[in-house]
């Protein structure tokens, strides 16, 4: 089951009020959206947005008793003029991103996300584009690979492990999510210790990040969201991991530096110890807002 990050923080921070025009960009499972629809009220409008279909179907499903102030529609989050022309609003109040890849998409082993239970290597959010993760482990050459996880994985160890996934290549074809995991562990020095996380976890999050070019994507959004906000409106994001959390930091100090924007929040907000007990998975979560002023 997928749990929210911090969702009375988002309430809070989204000033979500009756009659309130919000646009949450990455719906999930619809657990943040069914609390805004509710602040909302019923002459709010809400616009909820997401790339992998399975997960609007299902969000779908569960917000059925919202679904007239409610516009759930496939696509990216950067897709801000086609989102809003296709539901004829000019302007918002309010733009949610949580960044966070959910459950529901880390749990289904066919989706590859994760190297816990063996799946196809896949990773797409959205299932109708053609690259797969797998397509970058077989294709690429071993800098652009060792440039990837050491740029969107933080990896010191980038280069063994793409020399090792070269290699690998070689004796067979890399498909699966533990072939993968098994090929990274090989590439380690004896003297590796795993400490926190498990050692492929970077190197699953960078070709997440390139399958989905989610950092291209991010700092773009961010300026035409804020572009089309009603004076007074906000932007919050939840980022999960330092390369993102520094993408929202430096955009909206950009933005309040060209004098529209101010930013609420001086110090990233960050879930409750109770939360962190309850959900683990949101122990890494940071919210960041900014609102426009003008």
């Amino acid at each position: 089951m997928h749990i929210s990050v911090m969702p009375q923080e988002v309430m809070h921070w989204l000033n979500v009020r009756p009659g309130t025009i919000i646009v949450d960009g990455t719906v999930g499972l619809g657990g943040h959206l069914a609390l805004i629809a509710l602040g909302a009220g019923q002459d709010g409008h809400v616009i909820g947005i997401d790339r992998d279909n399975s997960s609007l179907t299902e969000a779908k499903r569960r917000l059925a008793s919202f679904s007239s102030r409610i516009d759930l529609l496939q696509g990216s989050f950067g897709e801000v003029k086609r989102i809003l022309a296709e539901v004829n609003i000019k302007a918002v109040d309010g733009v949610l991103l949580d960044l966070g890849i959910s459950s529901f998409q880390l749990d289904d082993r066919e989706r590859g996300f994760s190297f816990l239970t063996n799946g196809p290597l896949d990773m797409r959010m959205d299932q109708t584009q053609k690259v797969t993760a797998a397509d970058l482990v077989n294709a690429l050459k071993e800098d652009e690979l060792a440039r990837i996880i050491e740029k969107f994985g933080e990896d010191h160890l980038a280069r063994r492990i793409a020399k090792a996934i070269v290699w690998r290549r070689t004796q067979e074809k890399i498909v699966t999510t533990q072939q993968l995991a098994r090929t990274v562990l090989s590439a380690l020095p004896a003297s590796y210790s795993r400490g926190r996380i498990h050692p492929a976890t970077r190197t699953f999050q960078a070709l997440r990040i390139a399958v989905n070019q989610e950092l291209e994507v991010l700092k773009e959004a961010l300026t035409v969201w804020f572009e089309v906000l009603n004076p007074q409106g906000r932007i919050c994001v939840i980022s999960f991991h330092s390369l993102e959390d520094r993408i929202v930091k430096n955009t909206f100090k950009m933005l309040a530096q060209g004098g529209g924007g101010h930013i609420l929040t001086k110090k990233p907000i960050e879930p409750s110890e109770a939360e962190c007990d309850l959900n683990p998975r949101s122990r890494s979560a940071k919210l960041r807002v900014i609102e426009r002023t003008i």
